[in-house]
């Protein structure tokens, strides 16, 4: 059992997000204004998890919690973590970490990540269970399968590598439970896509490289401005434009291009072109994932998810798709993502991958409206499989 004075820390953690959870905005706007100067980095909420895993971990095993307790994010990163409380009863033990999102106006900066991880029997590894605030998945098409809880792939491997790490410094088997809870997360994910993705009873735990940019148009847009000029400037004549960190080192391994070929377009596709219509470089490559490709294909040239919505019907409205029987059309124009269509369309061997990536490539000739610029597009799977090109 808890401690008293950790009970109360542990509904005082509970207590604080529910009341962040009432006055953060969501996705229709910012309740907090973007500061002057440079904006500050966070965290994210798998590295948060991450960090309460591997304190509570550490307490089950050596009854002491590390406080701040440091982690490894997936690019080498070492940040420390304050733990906000802990706690350690009988076969478990608990932390939990307040998420600091920095500058950007994210509807989770404040919530309590909370671990709490018990021993399970010889032989059955990591398992990972939602706990309060935290999501299941209801319907196909995410990265996770159906029912489980929504944790997402990078997370897990965050927190995978750290309770192996530490069960094999102290000779023990990896056969741990971790549940991971965010109190308040079902009334903050009514703000996020969460609902509607078919991810219900919370939030998502997320995050590839387990540090939130700040999120500023302006910004982010002038960086991809600077770094075509000091491409340019270098001489470079072919830059990667890449919407995340997996694409974009499937492209750069394929073509072998050197740091200063890499523009960090992320969703902000107009951007990239219409500087490029007026600053031209000889070669562009655009690279992600199916999704973010499916909406530049659409037309779209701000590929954020508050911003852009895939419009199934495109699909539809595809010769290669013209062909198909009524009910798998039905399915197409119900699915829930356009992973699901992915799947969808490969079960009938339609390569709609490539399709999109020269739908793709159309709308980026359009914007760039003659500009000497030649473009190619690729579009990969979340493991950075190539799954279509064009150009």
């Amino acid at each position: 059992m808890l401690s008293k004075a950790r009970t109360l820390a542990y509904k005082k953690a509970m207590n604080e997000t529910t009341e962040a959870a009432k006055t953060t905005t969501g996705i229709a706007g910012e309740s907090r204004e973007k500061p002057e100067g440079p904006l500050r980095p966070g965290w994210t909420t798998g590295a948060c998890a991450t960090a309460a895993t591997k304190a509570a971990l550490t307490a089950l095993i050596t009854g002491e919690f590390p406080d701040p307790v440091s982690i490894r994010l997936p690019r080498g990163e070492e940040p420390a973590f304050a733990l906000a409380f802990e706690g350690l009863g009988e076969g478990y033990a608990t932390a939990g970490i307040v998420k600091d999102a920095g500058d950007d106006p994210d509807v989770t900066h404040g919530a309590t990540v909370i671990a709490t991880v018990r021993p399970l029997p010889p032989g059955n590894g990591i398992r990972f269970v939602a706990g309060d605030g935290v999501g299941t998945v209801t319907k196909p098409g995410l990265p996770l399968g159906v029912g489980e809880p929504a944790i997402n792939p990078v997370p897990r491997q965050m927190m995978t590598r750290e309770v192996e790490a530490l069960c094999a410094e102290h000779g023990l088997p990896a056969d741990i439970e971790i549940t991971v809870s965010i109190p308040g997360g079902e009334e903050i994910a009514r703000q996020t896509w969460n609902p509607r993705l078919g991810i219900l009873g919370g939030l998502s735990v997320l995050g590839t490289t387990g540090i939130v940019h700040p999120f500023s148009c302006a910004a982010w847009i002038h960086s991809i401005h600077r770094g075509i000029d000091v491409a340019r400037a270098e001489g470079i004549t072919h830059v990667l434009a890449a919407t995340g960190s997996t694409s974009e080192r499937t492209a750069q391994e394929l073509y072998g291009l050197p740091e200063g070929a890499l523009l960090d377009m992320g969703d902000f596709a107009g951007g990239l072109l219409k500087y490029l219509r007026v600053h031209p470089v000889p070669r562009l490559t655009i690279a992600g994932g199916f999704a973010k490709m499916a909406k530049l294909a659409q037309g779209a040239l701000d590929l954020h998810s508050s911003r852009s919505q895939i419009d199934n019907s495109y699909f539809l409205s595809l010769p290669c798709t013209e062909n198909l029987n009524p009910s798998v059309r039905n399915k197409i124009e119900q699915s829930n993502t356009a992973l699901e269509v992915l799947e969808i369309l490969r079960d009938e061997a339609i390569d709609i991958a490539a399709v999109v990536a020269a739908d793709a490539r159309e709308t980026a000739l359009d914007v760039l409206r003659g500009a000497p610029v030649d473009v190619d597009v690729i579009v990969t799977d979340r493991e950075g499989n190539i799954l279509g090109r064009a150009g």
